[in-house]
């Protein structure tokens, strides 16, 4: 049983960092590069689908990582498991402190109604996110290291 649990947590927080990673260096440069009000709206589309999937695959991936570090507390890597959740513990409280607001912002924007600073705002989110990435990216490396 905690084989299956290591696996499925370890491909459930993979492929949120790979969702995520995507966000980052494939869909917002995308976006970016889009005439201004295309990308607004992509970006504002973007922020409201993920913005309503994103909170429970974070916390789930936390739970996952939790239980994974309670049912293997004897086991080999657990000190690494126990790492991996401070590292998505740390990504949750940044999204909710740091990413969350912007996001909850820029996602009711359309070209009528965005700020002066509209660019400004979603280059800030960037940056933060940038950050949330290689956090989660080091919890899920961590989480392999701990599965081999």
């Amino acid at each position: 049983m905690l084989n299956a649990l290591e696996v499925v947590t370890t491909v459930v927080v993979g492929v949120m960092v790979g969702v995520e990673f995507s966000v980052a260096f494939v869909m917002n440069p995308i976006f970016t590069a889009l005439p201004e009000d295309s990308g607004q709206l992509g970006r504002a589309h973007g922020g409201r689908m993920l913005g309503a999937v994103m909170p429970f695959w974070y916390i789930g991936s936390l739970v996952l990582v939790v239980l994974w570090a309670i049912a293997g507390r004897h086991h080999d890597g657990t000190g690494l498991v126990v790492t991996a959740g401070a590292l998505l513990l740390l990504s949750v409280i940044m999204s909710l402190l740091l990413l969350v607001p912007i996001n909850n912002r820029g996602k009711t924007w359309t070209p009528e109604n965005r700020p002066e600073d509209w660019k400004e705002q979603m280059n800030r989110w960037d940056r933060r996110h940038y950050v949330r990435v290689a956090v989660i990216l080091a919890a899920f490396a961590l989480l392999a290291a701990a599965l081999a």
